[in-house]
């Protein structure tokens, strides 16, 4: 088993949760931050529990030969120039959500990972969720029958009282309601339906409470998605609510229906038709990063760097179709007009 050494771009509050669940897999350890904000590296060192640089300059970082991976926790509007960095310095790359906040630059993305040939890891972590990965297995085997409809929505009022409000708030740093945060259910609901979109039609509004009027875009959006394979879905991005946190799910299949930790089949005998069971998961309750599965995300992409494979369920590959659906999106939004993929 290789030990790899990591390097984190990006010293804020996402990089709080990846250093520890990095250091929490078999094989990696962070060794060096880079900030644009000065860290002491003794107190990060003792704070993390493992020897830690610190740098101010990324190309510097890169330079190290030391460093096999980064992570990029860094503003999204920064997350290609640092993504294509890390590719010609020929590091294996972790990205934080959203990749970027056009698809021209996920474009750019892509093509300096596969010129460089490193391996990719992109933070659509619910896919490594507790709810996500029971909710894909009982579709596998088969317990609902044949999807042709979903709906997976998320729900989670980022005002003032949230770490992101401060940059989230600026179009040139948030993008949009579905890209800046509801691109982790669209994500989801592309998992679950398992087809490719063909088109998507969207529509955008905006809550007039003042908490949110410091927003410089929509920040609710629906979007209805039509597959391949005939099936329809459906995804709300609401970031303007004043309610708990919700990550709403319910498929509906041929032979039976699944809602949020609930579910029905006629595939198994026995169950009463007129109530729900219940699941043992663990649903997505919370929008803080301290609450996110990354260490059964992390520990998968390392497992698969140690094979010499693309990761499981959240490469850029996986992340570039999502994400080309959320841009066709948020262009019917704001064109009015449907978009085909």
């Amino acid at each position: 088993m290789k030990k790899y050494n990591v390097g984190v771009i990006g010293y804020g509050w996402v990089a709080t949760a990846h250093i520890p669940a990095i250091n929490g897999t078999k094989q990696a350890q962070v060794t060096a931050v880079c900030s644009s904000r000065p860290q002491n590296p003794k107190e990060l060192s003792h704070k993390y529990g493992s020897d830690i640089s610190v740098y101010n300059d990324v190309d510097a970082m890169l330079a190290n030969p030391r460093i096999h991976a980064v992570s990029v926790c860094s503003f999204p509007y920064q997350h290609t120039e640092h993504v294509i960095a890390a590719a010609k310095a020929g590091k294996h790359i972790i990205v934080e959500k959203p990749l970027a906040l056009s698809w021209k630059d996920c474009q750019a993305m892509e093509a300096a990972v596969k010129k460089a040939k490193v391996k990719t890891c992109i933070c659509f972590e619910c896919r490594y969720s507790s709810q996500f990965l029971t909710t894909k297995a009982i579709i596998d085997n088969g317990w609902l029958g044949t999807l042709h409809y979903g709906e997976i929505d998320y729900y989670h009022g980022i005002g003032p009282w949230y770490g992101q409000f401060r940059w989230n708030v600026r179009k040139s740093a948030g993008g949009s309601s579905l890209l800046t945060a509801g691109c982790h259910a669209l994500d989801a609901l592309l998992l679950c339906m398992g087809s490719d979109a063909t088109e998507v039609t969207s529509y955008d509004t905006k809550s007039k409470s003042k908490v949110f009027e410091p927003y410089e875009y929509t920040t609710s959006s629906v979007s209805i998605l039509k597959f391949k394979n005939g099936s329809v879905g459906k995804c709300a991005a609401v970031v303007d609510c004043l309610q708990p946190y919700y990550f709403h799910t319910h498929l509906v299949g041929s032979e039976g229906s699944l809602l949020d930790n609930k579910f029905h089949s006629t595939k198994l005998g026995g169950l009463n038709k007129n109530a729900w069971s219940t699941l043992s998961l663990k649903p997505l309750d919370s929008g803080d990063v301290s609450d996110h599965p990354y260490l059964s995300q992390f520990q998968a992409f390392f497992d698969a760097l140690d094979a010499g494979k693309e990761m499981p369920l959240t490469s850029l590959a996986d992340a570039l179709r999502s994400h080309k659906v959320i841009f066709a999106a948020d262009k019917s939004a704001e064109t009015g007009k449907t978009v085909k993929l």
